[in-house]
This record gives C-alpha cells, sequence and structure tokens, in this order.
C-alpha cells in the first residue's frame, strides 16, 4: 500500500477561529502592546458584528468594506463579516481619497466598518468624508450617497459618530434581536467557493484592480505551512509587522489563527515596540518581510534576546541581508518566498533541504498542490532551466479574476487556468525559483534586457547602502539607462562616484548606473509595503 503522509483539512474562514477558540478558548489569539484578546474574547466580539451586519438588513454574501489599521476593530470585523457568511473588502489605508471612492464603489461595498479610537496618524471619518462629499449632507440612518449609491451604511467600531456614519452603540443595538444559533447557520452555509475577500491591488498605473480571493484559496495554504512548514512548537508565536490588509499580513495571521496560535503585530511600525512585543511574548516564528522592516529591527540593540526564541523566520531579500540574518539567527530556519495577492499570498517556499546559500540566493519552490511555468512571455513557449521568463501559476490559490472586469481576467488568466503573473523568473535544475522583478520593471538599455533587481541587489552589497532601486531613464541613444536611488545605512557615507565605482567591472557595463540619488527613509514614495516606483519614475522626469 502507498505510503501517503500529507492530506489537506479546508474549512471556511470563520471556522478556523470557531475551532481554535473550541480549542483554547483563554489562549492569547492577538496581542499588541496596548491589547491581548482570547480566543473566547475574539469570537464573543466577531458574533456581536456579525449580528450587528444581519441585523441592519446586510444580505448573506454582501461585500463589507473594512477600513481600520491593525487592531481589535480589524480583527472582530473582519471575522464578524465571515460569520455572517459575507466576503470582506479590506481597504487600503494608504490609500488616496479618489482611490477609496473608485473601490467603495467598485466593489458595491453594503457596509463599511471603520474606527477613530486612534486618530494620532490617520482620521478614517475625516478620510472617508473626503472621499464622499456627499457624506456630510447625510440624513437620516440609511445612506444614499452618489459616489457609491448601493453602501447603506458606515458603522465607527470605536469612536466618536460624525455625519453619515453609524455609532458603534447602535449598530450593536441592531443586532440585539438576531440570536448567536442564527449566526452559526449563516456560517454553516458558507462554502469553500464561496468569495472570502477581494482585495485591491496598489494601482500606480491605473485604478486599483480588485482579486477575488474563496475562501480555501485564503485558509488551505497558510494553515497547512503554519501547521507544517512554519511550526516549531505545539503554540507558536508569530510577530507580523505589516498592515492585516496587506495579503502578505493576512495570510500569516490566518495560519497563526487556524493552528490556535498568538499573532504579535501593531498598528504601527516601531522597532522598540516590536522588540519589546517580541520579548514580553516569547516570539517562535518570524515575519519581518521586506528589508525596510528587518534592518531596523537588527539594529537595535535588544534584537538577539527578543529572538532568541524564533525557530522559523520568513524574509525576502537580497543575498548580503539573508546571510547575515541567518548569522544573527542560527537557531532559527530562514525562509525565502514567492507570493502576490492573485494567489492569497505564497505559493513557493525555500525547501527544508536547500542549503544556506540557496536560501540567501533563491526563493524557494513551489508549495504542495501548486503549479508553475516559467514562459517566453512573447511566444508563450516553456523556456529550459535557467532562462528568464514570466511565470504562471496554477492552482487552489489563485484568484478568480479582477471583480467586475472580465476584460482584465481574461488577460491575466488563460482558458487552461493559468495566471500570467507578469513577474520574471528563472528555475534551477534542482526547481528553486529566483525573482528577476516585474515584466515592466525590465530595462532595455540598447537593446539589453537588463532586470532592475539585479542592479539593486549588486547596489547592497556596498556595505553603506541600505535600500537601492532602479529605474529607466530616457536617453536618446540607448533607449534608456539605469539610474537609481538609494538610502545609505545610518552614519555610513558613500558619494556617487564611490557607488557606480562599485558596480564597474563586476556587473555589465550596460547595467552600471548613470546616476545616484540619494533618498532618506521618509523621503520614499511608498504603497503598502514596496517602494513605489512610478512615482520615482515621476520625480526622475521632474529632475531632468
Amino acid at each position: 500500500m502507498a505510503t501517503f503522509e500529507r492530506w489537506s483539512e479546508v474549512c471556511p474562514i470563520g471556522d478556523l477561529l470557531v475551532r481554535s477558540a473550541a480549542r483554547h478558548p483563554d489562549r492569547a489569539a492577538y496581542v499588541m502592546p496596548d491589547c491581548r484578546i482570547t480566543y473566547r474574547e475574539l469570537l464573543t466580539e466577531a458574533v456581536k458584528v456579525a449580528r450587528g451586519i444581519i441585523g441592519l438588513g446586510i444580505a448573506p454574501r454582501s461585500n463589507i468594506g473594512l477600513f481600520c489599521n491593525n487592531g481589535p476593530e480589524f480583527v472582530a470585523g473582519f471575522f464578524g463579516a465571515q460569520l455572517a457568511n459575507c466576503a470582506v473588502v479590506p481597504l487600503n489605508a494608504r490609500h488616496k481619497a479618489h482611490e477609496l471612492a473608485y473601490i467603495i464603489n467598485n466593489a458595491d461595498i453594503s457596509l463599511l466598518l471603520t474606527a477613530a479610537a486612534d486618530t494620532t496618524y490617520l482620521d478614517f471619518r475625516s478620510v472617508l468624508s473626503d472621499a464622499m462629499p456627499s457624506l456630510a449632507n447625510a440624513t437620516g440612518a440609511a445612506l444614499a450617497l452618489d459616489e457609491a449609491p448601493k453602501l447603506k451604511r458606515i458603522v465607527l467600531l470605536s469612536g466618536d459618530p460624525a455625519p453619515g456614519f453609524t455609532s458603534a452603540d447602535e449598530f450593536y443595538t441592531a443586532g440585539e434581536a438576531i440570536g448567536d444559533a442564527h449566526i452559526d447557520r449563516l456560517r454553516l452555509r458558507t462554502r469553500l467557493a464561496d468569495l472570502a475577500a477581494i482585495i485591491y491591488t496598489s494601482g500606480t498605473t491605473a485604478n486599483p484592480k480588485g482579486c477575488m480571493l474563496t475562501h480555501e484559496a485564503m485558509t488551505r495554504g497558510p494553515v497547512e505551512r503554519a501547521d507544517s512548514r512554519f511550526r516549531s512548537c505545539d503554540h507558536d508565536v508569530t510577530w507580523g509587522g505589516g498592515p492585516l490588509f496587506h495579503i502578505g499580513s493576512l495570510a500569516p495571521f490566518l495560519g497563526s489563527i487556524g493552528t490556535g496560535g498568538t499573532y504579535l503585530t501593531d498598528s504601527f511600525f516601531d522597532p522598540a515596540r516590536a522588540i519589546k512585543l517580541m520579548k514580553d511574548n516569547g516570539c517562535t516564528a518570524f515575519w519581518p518581510w521586506f528589508p525596510a522592516i528587518l534592518q531596523p529591527l537588527m539594529a537595535d540593540p535588544g534584537f538577539d534576546e527578543a529572538a532568541a526564541k524564533v525557530r522559523t523566520m520568513l524574509f525576502i531579500g537580497p543575498e548580503s541581508l539573508v546571510l547575515e540574518i541567518q548569522d544573527r539567527l542560527p537557531q532559527a530556519e530562514v525562509l525565502q518566498g514567492c507570493g502576490m495577492t492573485e494567489t492569497a499570498g505564497i505559493f513557493a517556499i525555500s525547501d527544508p533541504d536547500e542549503t544556506r546559500e540557496q536560501r540567501s540566493t533563491t526563493h524557494g519552490k513551489p508549495v504542495p498542490g501548486i503549479e508553475v511555468r516559467i514562459v517566453d512571455k512573447d511566444t508563450g513557449e516553456d523556456l529550459p532551466d535557467g532562462e528568464v521568463g514570466e511565470i504562471l501559476v496554477r492552482g487552489y490559490c489563485v484568484t478568480r479574476g479582477y471583480y467586475k472586469d472580465p476584460a482584465k481576467t481574461a488577460e491575466a488568466i488563460d482558458a487552461d487556468g493559468w495566471l500570467h503573473t507578469g513577474d520574471l523568473y528563472a528555475r534551477s535544475p534542482e526547481g528553486s525559483l529566483t525573482f528577476n522583478g516585474r515584466a515592466k520593471d525590465m530595462l532595455k538599455v540598447g537593446g539589453e534586457n537588463v532586470a532592475a533587481i539585479e542592479v539593486e541587489a549588486y547596489l547592497c552589497r556596498h556595505p553603506a547602502v541600505k535600500i537601492a532601486e532602479v529605474v529607466g531613464r530616457p536617453d536618446t541613444r540607448m533607449d534608456e539607462v539605469p539610474v537609481a536611488f538609494v538610502e545609505l545605512h545610518p552614519g555610513a557615507s558613500a558619494d556617487e562616484d564611490e557607488l557606480i565605482g562599485h558596480c564597474k567591472g563586476n556587473i555589465a557595463s550596460y547595467k552600471v548606473p548613470r546616476a545616484i540619488y540619494f533618498v532618506a527613509t521618509a523621503e520614499w514614495p511608498m504603497s503598502a509595503t514596496k517602494v513605489n516606483k512610478v512615482e520615482l519614475r515621476k520625480r526622475l522626469a521632474e529632475m531632468s
């Protein structure tokens, strides 16, 4: 008889919380510096939100907007919508008024949950009022806004209400007549193929696109990996510093909830606060994701002590930094991965048997159940190992498409179910994948293809360079040439000639940056988690 040892136990998102609350009611599910929520408490609050949703007349399978920072309102709102058998539309706190107005209308959001308990950095009431000016003239309980005709209510889960907003007291009172048994019936009607969330991409060149993700896509991979690939003990304590409206943080959060773990985070990133949170709670799994998060943590004198119990770490970054963190945390397995919103997060991860070098230079292998191909973007033909081409992904994690956009869906997902990602990868003979940037991030220098990420990685080998971002500058002779925006490490020094000299003779001459522009930390134009290169190109054009 065959000896298979792997199987899938897939369930809807709401069931993740119900199961863990039944098994570990008094265990901390979610911890912030000023907030600790047990599984019992989280389920209780989520049920209250679900009752309020139904009490306001919102039908099952409606789209519920969620516009909050990391905090108790976000997690209760997220699971409350799921228990009510609705889909969640997490709204990016970095989006501007015009982007929010577009998404709220495009996503057919019928109810929007937000918060105003802490307005130190952002007053969500003000942002929403800017996005929908007619909100200021709203009268009565139900909304009828020109900017969002299907939006019936905006509920403040915390904070003082403003014109057009429903208070938390009104919201919870509306749900008092809804019994818990009714919510449980709605939860049990949720199908794995139902829409669980619509997560909008950054929309740097056009309107954002709403990725439709099913319950299977959002729970199967994160929970399986948290239960096997990332697990380091019976009760993992996971730190994630990113915003939960982003799939890169939402996926590991769901993995933690699905396995009865404790998830540590904050409403904003501050290295000292993060270090203390990790130390106080015995962090065992660590998700810093990108250099902009990891580097300030490593620079804190308390980092080594705070990370002493870490046994699993996922980080995507340049070779030099991956090697450095492996040296700093020899007890931990350092993993790299590949992922995107359209694949509900990770679709590839480092294998257990990969070497230190492989972990620092490649980005893992496809996870079980997921297929990938590397193809020539122009011909669609499969490429041999070692050649760079577009990666195609197929499997349970792939988006159903873009909400109300069949044309863009058809462009991205072909008749055989392959997602055309627009990302450039190469595959080693052993099956390891290496990211080579976005297809649109490939420069054409005098007829030669130049991957921006390759030049960025080499600049980051210079000891003074903290972050490097390369874009193309139009050139009459070469069509375009690479230039770099660079942030130096605190206290380090280097000038333009030194960094260009660092590249000359070590990478092909046509890849060497023609100019270096120095950037301070606060000057980077950011999307949710990455530097916005569209804005860098605009900045470059203004300099010319």
